[in-house]
């Protein structure tokens, strides 16, 4: 029991933190509003919490195709980090075969691309929300341009049913089968290239 409360204490947390730093990776992506001490208090908060990783990180790993690389590259190596810890807590691991490593790196990609969709998740509700009760927040500049990449492309075979726009309820949708279908499968092949024995 106590083994389980701390695997779900430091999963939550070390989620949290991967999270801010895959929605610093996407603003930038995006070319969201995301200036921190400018009115934007998520910059902030981001910004606080990730800068001692990834500042270091951009000295060797610079921005590539205007990509906030560092950032994307810190949310992985935390995701593995993440994962390695709670496998060591949980089961055996194999660390003597190099399948284990590469299997290992895998997994953490496919946890990467879970926590972006749930991330999207989160920030389409927010967004929706937003648009229906407070379209005039000054936040809602910074949802909608990241919403807007995934929101576009439905919104152009999707008209207003009633004068609302259910595009978000769509692209959350289609991001859930994202969730049910592909990604458990990778999951599940990164497992077994790992060989690793849960306990």
């Amino acid at each position: 029991m106590l083994v389980q409360s701390l695997v779900f204490l430091i999963e939550s947390l070390g989620q949290l933190w991967i999270l801010t730093a895959l929605l610093r990776f996407f603003a930038q992506a995006f070319r969201a509003p995301f200036r921190a001490r400018a009115g934007n208090p998520i910059a902030d908060f981001v910004m606080a919490l990730t800068d001692w990783a990834v500042v270091p990180t951009r000295r060797v790993f610079p921005s590539l195709f205007r990509l906030d690389t560092a950032s994307f590259i810190v949310a992985w190596v935390a995701m593995a980090l993440l994962n390695l810890a709670v496998m060591l807590m949980v089961g055996s691991v194999a660390l003597s075969s190099p399948s284990f490593w590469s299997g290992l790196v895998a997994f953490a990609f496919v946890g990467i691309l879970k926590a972006s969709v749930y991330l999207f998740i989160g920030l389409m509700i927010i967004q929706a929300i937003l648009s229906w009760v407070s379209p005039y927040h000054p936040m809602k500049p910074f949802f909608d341009t990241l919403t807007r990449p995934l929101l576009r492309p439905v919104q152009r075979f999707l008209p207003l049913i009633g004068g609302i726009d259910l595009s978000p309820l769509l692209v959350i949708l289609l991001l859930q089968v994202l969730l049910i279908a592909p990604l458990p499968w990778l999951s599940q092949e990164a497992i077994r290239l790992m060989r690793w024995i849960g306990g």
